[in-house]
């Protein structure tokens, strides 16, 4: 999840928006919400194009060395170089124009996309399709709970930011341990935690819409950094299912 800053530092007033009619505000909190799925969509679409593009041609030889199978430069920039972008938007989204964080996330996913190419010299076809499928319906029904859900999720940011922690620490020891059974244990509760951030970062998104509301500007940000967090839970959640139940070649 992109540790992204919430809109009280863009200087809207909130309870500026205490004087609009509900219905206005209903309508215009479906369009924003409707806006954040489209850029995520969008963005895991991104992704899958160039995944399949590089997978299924001689790009994929940029991606892996065939003579020796170890991983190229592209790889290792393509694994590294969004982290960078996610931490650009992350601290500088309030500094950025609405259209060069979008510039910005499209980029993310299509460094992802060269990233995940990778995946199907690992993993059967079958494998990846079942868990992309299992990984959409399992996001669909959590982020329809965190938008319709009247019970305060809030208290569950901090325990899951501390279990991503946890769990990147507990894969850089597993680097050496190579345990299978560590292994099984940190793709389970990372699906939980990605699962759990889902619900949490979509009432979050929600919630942050009422911060924002009227303001073009600050809403077009908003609405791609939103996307962004749940664009990172969604591919985390697909890993771990994959890591879990997939078939490898």
């Amino acid at each position: 999840m992109a540790n992204w800053q919430d809109p009280q530092t863009t200087g809207v007033n909130i309870a500026a928006t205490a004087s609009v009619p509900r219905a206005a505000r209903d309508a215009g909190l479906r369009s924003y919400m409707l806006s954040v799925y489209n850029y995520m969509a969008s963005g895991v679409l991104l992704t899958g194009i160039v995944a399949l593009l590089f997978a299924n041609s001689s790009l994929i030889n940029y991606i892996v060395d065939p003579a020796t199978g170890r991983a190229t430069l592209l790889f290792w920039v393509a694994l590294f170089a969004p982290l960078g972008l996610v931490m650009w938007l992350s601290y500088g989204i309030n500094r950025m124009s609405a259209s060069t964080a979008q510039m910005v996330f499209w980029a993310y996913a299509a460094l992802v996309g060269v990233q995940f190419s990778s995946l199907f010299l690992v993993y059967t076809g079958a494998s990846i399709a079942q868990a992309f499928f299992a990984t959409a319906g399992a996001f669909l029904g959590l982020s329809l709970y965190g938008y319709t859900t009247k019970r305060d999720l809030s208290g569950m940011g901090t325990f899951l930011i501390m279990g991503v922690v946890g769990l990147f620490v507990a894969m850089l020891i597993n680097l050496f341990l190579r345990s299978t059974a560590m292994n099984l244990a940190i793709s389970a509760i990372g699906v939980l935690i990605f699962a759990g951030l889902t619900a949490y970062d979509t009432q979050k998104i929600k919630s942050i819409y009422f911060s924002v509301a009227g303001h073009g500007e600050a809403v077009a940000k908003t609405a791609v950094m939103g996307a962004l967090n749940l664009y990172i839970d969604f591919i985390n959640m697909f890993l771990f299912l994959l890591r879990l139940f997939g078939n490898r070649r």
